[in-house]
């Protein structure tokens, strides 16, 4: 996930279509919402858990090795690697919080498993690490979005269920077609099959040109003190 500089959505999770523009530009879709043309947003925020510390050291040499060799670095825009559910536009950031909360605090963290390497075609191709979808992994996302629904007065429409494909970002925007196979023959001399464990929930905002961290909610509070009492 991230956004670009003026807090509009940029592409690293679009699908691949052949009537999408050069950076792949994701269409945002207007949820139903009597005052959605009137209410003032904020630039779109990103849903997401972020990796644990060994496996964000990993990702993060791997993205630094990409900007050594062939100069991309944009991806570097956000600092952490994370694995995105939505993206919102919402009144009300603090009412997005309690619900995240309550959703994060009512799951069980669990793994989940990456395995090779994924593409979003383009003439800005994204490369990915593509999160394969669980039971777990597909609940979670489902009660996001069912919480999360009221409040949002836009999201993309690559979050709905059909549509999500989970992944974390390599590089996006500053590749070309022409860097494509070379960036794949190197990152091809590894293999891409970790398991991750989602134990969070967070939400990444815009500040400057960087997508930093506004929040985050440990999964299964309530059921540790549940359990320990």
């Amino acid at each position: 996930m991230s956004l670009n500089p003026h807090g509009k959505l940029r592409a690293e999770h679009a699908h691949p279509a052949p009537v999408y523009p050069a950076l792949l530009r994701r269409k945002t879709a207007d949820l139903p919402h009597p005052d959605a043309e009137n209410e003032r947003t904020d630039p779109m925020l990103a849903i997401t858990s972020l990796l644990s510390a060994p496996h964000t050291q990993r990702i993060n040499k791997i993205i630094k090795s990409l900007e050594e060799k062939f100069g991309l670095d944009d991806v570097q825009a956000t600092l952490d690697p994370h694995l995105t559910y939505q993206l919102a536009g919402v009144k009300k950031l603090e009412s997005l919080k309690e619900v995240l909360a309550d959703v994060a605090a009512r799951t069980e963290p669990f793994p989940a498993f990456t395995t090779g390497l994924g593409v979003f075609p383009g003439e800005r191709p994204v490369i990915y690490i593509p999160v394969l979808r669980s039971d777990a992994l597909n609940a979670l996302h489902h009660r996001i979005i069912e919480a999360t629904a009221p409040l949002c007065l836009r999201t993309d429409k690559f979050s709905t269920p059909d549509c999500w494909l989970p992944h974390i970002s390599l590089a996006l925007h500053d590749t070309t077609p022409d860097l494509l196979g070379p960036v794949l023959n190197f990152l091809n001399e590894e293999t891409y099959n970790l398991k991750l464990e989602v134990n969070n929930i967070a939400i990444l905002r815009q500040q400057g040109d960087l997508f930093v961290q506004e929040e985050a909610f440990p999964l299964g509070a309530k059921m540790a003190v549940a359990a320990g009492k």
